[in-house]
């Protein structure tokens, strides 16, 4: 008899031993299987979480599986847990409301989670909505109840909890769900039901039933809202204008709402009373000290909350921790109340009737992975086959698909040549070898009839990132958008301010135009179908409008069309000199390069392979790379940087890794040396933390071949340096150096692969980029567990700092609190002196002694202090995940970038992280400093900075490609205009034209309604954004593509909208025959051609003869055509014949 079967009948409290992780998982899903209803297991945290539900899926697939996850916020926070944890626990809690009969369905909840309350099991079971294709639904009430049950509405869907309406047609992201639904109504019956990708927007498949559940515990029905004030009053007393309860009143949901969540409801329930009595539920020891600590920071939270509020609840405005959260006596209780089991790894020899698992954990090869003269590979194939001897089914379980096949190539190369790939446990007893599963599992074991191998016991430890679907053209797409008020550039007529969208009538025909004011307060009208005309100018003020037929703008654009012209000839130059240089080809050292990738302690994202396979990719081109991997902090940019370097130095070349602080460079020492361990390849270091004699030697390494890869700051440019064979170049923040040591970069960059690493690249950067001049990977996909760090921008308050710093504090992390000046430093140490004297801290700045200087970033590090009070020494400084709290003093005085780069040093760990933009209180911002700091809190997004790069483009100007300057003809033309002509002078300049063509779009008037009706597209933005995508369109696949992405998200075409599509291709037609005003009306049409139009006389005439009773060709080269078109379909119709004739007296295009 299986140890499962014993627990499958257990109505009591149990102790098992040896039962290591992995093995209880395997011991409880037997039994529940075996057992039937519900079972639940208790994760010390949410990665161990991960790693149940993955273990529990592989054993038995089939098994109905759940989780459960805590808040991750703090106890008594003053912001709500993420949107993505509370929607997953009401989706756990309305399944488990609304189960019925035995089939066996676990739960894996966190220990946090278990002692926490939670909405009662009635009203969630009240709280459902469900429907079918075909059945009446009633929109109203459809809308009220998400309204009700904590659903967010936006434009645009793209998270859990989130809806948006649209006409006849709503989007919901259902909790439970993997891609959000689309509902189509035809009046008031459901007519289709769509699954969709949130970031295309486009389905993706059909579906019969829809099922809702809650996003928020806290629901604001009439019920819930009386039961709410009538709680506040009997805790906290009357109100007194307190924000929160104003807020609620009128059912709007503030932040840090949900730590009254007992106000809503008579009484709360806990996960147990959802399991039920006759629940399985296993835990261990660890689950047992996590619940314990959870419930201690819960009293020290609550304890500070009174505190602040001078022992006064009232004032405070806390419950009471038993209110929110079981006390430890209580979830003793609740766990010898029923079957639950206490796993314990090895035996107790002193515990009674204990039952034994009958398993040990599996070999960990920690020793081999440290030994350098022992391949770690051939350990673990040697431990395999003595497994199988022993008739064990030998399991390895790796953290993704990608590890599984790079790890099944290895254990191949080194002689496990029978290994199978499966999915589960099912497949494994029934292959006859080894197998090998994507499994991501903390640690394996062994068992009479298996063991189990997790890649952590292999490689050591590893972080799994599950890949959030992100993709980048979609992000770069995203970029650029057009809010009333902005300046603009009308190729035509120079800078004005946008004013909007207007629905004009000409005619009968109604016509969607950009309004565009001049100086003088002069008008222009720009129909839609010519919006491209229209670019955004970026940087500017009010006196950069220009005057309405003035000639300043014809001669400003000419003058940038010349230099612009110049500069593409010297670009040309340049990146046609890079492609005529040779450089050394590398081939890549597959079965030793996947070994040393085997080592990343994460699971790469797709972004990151991508740039990885891109950089590796050019090092085989024979042409020296220079690739830009523009990525946000903390997103994987250094292990490109690693593999990229391991190639280049494991093929004999030397390899430089440049960072712009002594501290960067220190931390890419330490991570560089730790990787490149136990392979054949001498890492050094080279900046002033290092001692003269050591600076000397690895100079003299440098010079004589013997260093392959030296980590360094500017100290590497000096002449003294000179490198025996510099092959790759690594490039860290480049916008960090200063004039002369980008000169120096230049120099060095002239034959080697270069390799730029940049969170946000310069203005100038960019562009080179995006004109192709040079390779960009963008890597915008945010690693797991990584919360966006929530920003705020407010004056100086002592209050609220004090309560940021005590509760980063109190959560065992640390803060940083940082000055743009060295002469702030006094005045903010008196302060956290006197207002926050339960802080230690630590002041640093870079006028310091170099050695005193580590010193303190040792002592910050090693979690000496709470506080490093500093300048913008940590821009660039070394990475401390403890750190989630920044404080940004006088942030008006910083730039763009600088803030980005600062606010993105928090953030690294899993908690929830926070920065403080404070500015000096009742004063005047200026308006760009107001821009930035908007822009900063608007980009809340991970991944946000490459579009940061375009924010700080727009504010700042691109400046001259090839000089230092920041501010260029982009101050004469715009951002986007400029970026554009640059294009086109290059396009031109490769294609062998001696200048581009200017910009222009045909003016067409055909009397039909053309535009996207409000009532079908109610966002402005979207609709906008829609029209910029429209004017591009240039094949009638792409139009075709199109029409059916508008009629999948916002329903049928409209005949506005048809009509508008229409003119698109009649646009492009006219464009191809350079007609540049096309007019029709009921009794015929006129068609002008422009001088440059490319039309062949000798056919023109001979098409006119034909048909000389409908055509007549003017002296001014106008043709005037006869017809009978009373109504726009026919004259639609018409036109595009006669354009299709056009084409046939065009001047053939020649080769060469």
């Amino acid at each position: 008899m299986k140890v499962w079967d014993v627990v499958a009948g257990l109505k009591r409290p149990q102790e098992i031993s040896e039962a290591p992780f992995g093995a209880d998982v395997r011991i409880l899903v037997e039994a529940l299987v075996k057992r039937g209803g519900a079972g639940c297991f208790i994760a010390r945290d949410e990665r161990q979480a991960l790693s149940v539900a993955a273990l529990a899926r592989f054993f038995r697939p089939d098994l109905e599986l759940l989780l459960f996850p805590g808040w991750d916020c703090l106890p008594y926070d003053r912001v709500s847990p993420s949107a993505q944890s509370a929607a997953q626990r009401c989706a756990t809690l309305a399944r488990l409301a609304h189960r019925h009969g035995d089939a066996p369905l676990m739960v894996v909840a966190t220990a946090s989670a278990m002692v926490q309350r939670a909405a009662p099991r009635s009203a969630l079971a009240k709280a459902s909505f469900a429907a079918a294709v075909n059945a009446d639904v009633d929109q109203k009430s459809l809308q009220s109840y998400l309204e009700i049950n904590g659903y967010s509405r936006t434009d645009i869907v793209r998270e859990p909890g989130e809806y948006a309406i649209r006409g006849g047609i709503i989007d919901i992201f259902p909790p439970d769900n993997t891609e959000p639904v689309r509902l189509d109504f035809f009046g008031q019956t459901l007519d289709t039901l769509r699954s969709f990708d949130p970031e295309t927007q486009r389905s993706t498949g059909n579906l019969k039933t829809i099922s809702l559940a809650p996003v928020s515990e806290i629901f604001f029905d009439d019920d819930a809202l009386t039961m709410f004030r009538r709680g506040y009053m009997e805790n906290f007393g009357p109100p007194a204008g307190d924000p929160m309860f104003e807020a609620v009143k009128v059912r709007i949901r503030r932040q840090g709402l949900e730590h009254w969540l007992p106000l809503f409801h008579d009484k709360l329930e806990t996960l147990f009373d959802y399991l039920g009595p006759d629940a399985l539920i296993g835990t261990t020891t660890a689950a047992h000290a996590a619940a314990r600590e959870r419930l201690e920071l819960v009293r020290d939270y609550h304890g500070a909350r009174m505190h602040a509020g001078g022992g006064d609840v009232q004032h405070a405005k806390v419950l009471p921790p038993t209110a929110l959260y079981l006390s430890e006596d209580e979830f003793e209780e609740r766990l010898s109340s029923g079957a639950s089991i206490r796993f314990h790894p090895y035996e107790m020899p002193e515990a009674k009737d204990q039952l034994f698992g009958g398993t040990s954990p599996a070999r960990d090869f920690a020793v081999e992975r440290a030994n350098p003269d022992v391949n770690v590979f051939d350990a673990v194939v040697a431990y395999g086959r003595a497994q199988m001897e022993k008739k064990r089914k030998l399991v390895i379980a790796a953290w993704s698909a990608g590890s599984k096949d790079r790890l099944a190539t290895m254990l191949s190369d080194h002689g496990l040549d029978d290994i199978m790939p499966v999915e589960n446990w099912e497949q494994a007893r029934n292959s006859p070898g080894p197998v090998i599963s994507a499994t991501p599992i903390e640690s394996g074991f062994e068992s009479d009839d298996l063991a189990i191998l997790a890649e952590q016991d292999i490689l050591g430890d590893k972080l799994a990132r599950p890949r959030k679907k992100r993709k980048t053209a979609n992000f770069i797409a995203e970029i650029s958008s057009l809010s009333p008020g902005d300046l603009v550039v009308h190729v035509d007529h120079g800078i004005g301010r946008y004013e909007g969208l207007r629905t004009v009538e000409f005619g009968d025909a109604a016509h969607d135009c950009l309004e565009l004011v001049y100086a003088g307060g002069d008008k222009v009208l720009v129909p839609v179908e010519n919006i491209e005309l229209v670019t955004r100018f970026g940087a500017g003020s009010e006196n950069a409008l220009d005057k309405l037929g003035g000639g300043g703008w014809q001669t400003r654009k000419a003058r940038a069309k010349r230099d612009i012209l110049e500069m593409a000839e010297d670009l040309i130059r340049i990146a046609a000199e890079r492609e005529l240089r040779k450089a050394e080809k590398t081939a890549r050292p597959d079965g030793l390069f996947d070994e040393f990738c085997a080592r990343f302690p994460y699971e790469e994202t797709d972004d990151q392979l991508n740039a990885i396979d891109d950089a590796i990719s050019d090092l085989g081109s024979g042409k020296p790379m220079d690739r830009l991997v523009c990525g946000d902090v903390g997103f994987g940019k250094t292990e490109v940087a690693l593999r990229t370097a391991f190639i280049a130095a494991m093929q004999g070349m030397q390899v430089a890794i440049i960072a712009p602080t002594t501290l960067l460079a220190r931390q890419h020492f330490k991570t560089f040396s730790s990787r490149f361990e136990g392979w054949p390849i001498e890492v050094r270091h080279l900046s002033r933390f290092v001692s003269t004699k050591d600076a000397n030697k690895t100079r003299e390494m440098i010079t004589n071949g013997t260093c392959d890869v030296v980590v360094g700051t500017h100290a590497l440019l000096s002449k003294q340096v000179n490198f025996k064979r510099l092959g790759l170049l690594v490039v860290d923040e480049e916008q960090r150096f200063g004039v002369k040591h980008k000169e120096r970069l230049k120099e060095l960059k002239a034959d080697v692969h270069v390799l730029t690493l940049s969170a946000t690249p310069i203005p100038r950067t960019l562009q080179l980029a995006l004109t192709g001049i040079r390779d960009l990977s963008i890597i915008a996909t945010p690693p797991i567990d990584r919360l966006s760090v929530r920003t705020y921008v407010m004056e100086f308050d002592n209050v609220s700092i004090r309560e940021a710093l005590l509760r980063e504090r109190y959560r065992g992390g640390q803060a940083y609190y940082i000055a743009p000046r060295v002469s702030d430093l006094p005045f903010l140490e008196r302060f956290l002196k006197e207002e926050v004297p339960e802080v230690s801290f630590l002041t640093a700045h870079g006028q310091m002694p170099s050695n005193q200087l580590e010193d303190i970033m040792t002592k910050f590090y090693e979690g000496q202090a709470d506080v490093l009070l500093s300048t913008t020494i940590v821009e660039s400084g070394i990475d401390i995940p403890r750190a989630n709290t920044m404080i940004i003093h006088r942030a008006d005085m910083f730039g763009l970038a600088q803030l980005y780069q600062l606010r993105g040093r928090v953030g690294r760990a899993k908690l929830r992280a926070y920065a403080y933009l404070t500015t000096k209180k009742d004063m005047l911002l200026t308006d760009a400093a107001e821009k930035r700091l908007k822009v900063l809190q608007s980009l809340d997004s991970l991944g946000a900075g490459f579009m940061l790069a375009s924010h700080d483009l727009d504010m700042r100007g691109g400046g001259n490609l090839l000089g230092d300057s920041q501010s260029g003809h982009v101050r004469e033309v715009g951002v986007e205009l400029y970026q554009q002509m640059l294009e086109d002078a290059v396009k031109a300049l490769r294609t062998g034209d001696s200048e581009p063509m200017d910009d222009w779009s045909p003016s067409i008037d055909l009397g039909a309604a053309v535009l996207i009706p409000e009532g079908y597209v109610e966002n402005l933005t979207e609709r906008l954004s829609l029209y910029r995508r429209l004017a591009d369109l240039e094949t009638e696949e792409e139009r075709g593509s199109f029409a059916a992405e508008l009629i999948d998200r916002f329903g049928p075409l409209p005949q506005e909208t048809r009509q508008l599509l229409e003119i698109t291709a009649i646009k492009q037609a006219c464009k191809t025959a350079g007609v540049s005003k096309l007019a029709a009306g009921p009794r015929g049409a006129t068609l002008a051609f422009r001088e440059d139009a490319p039309l062949d006389p000798q056919k023109l005439v001979a098409f006119v003869n034909v048909n000389s009773s409908r055509i007549k060709l003017k002296p001014d080269r106008k043709l005037v055509i006869t017809g009978i078109w009373p109504d726009p379909q026919q004259r639609l119709k018409a036109v595009k014949a006669l354009m299709k004739e056009l084409s046939g007296v065009l001047v053939e295009p020649t080769d060469g």
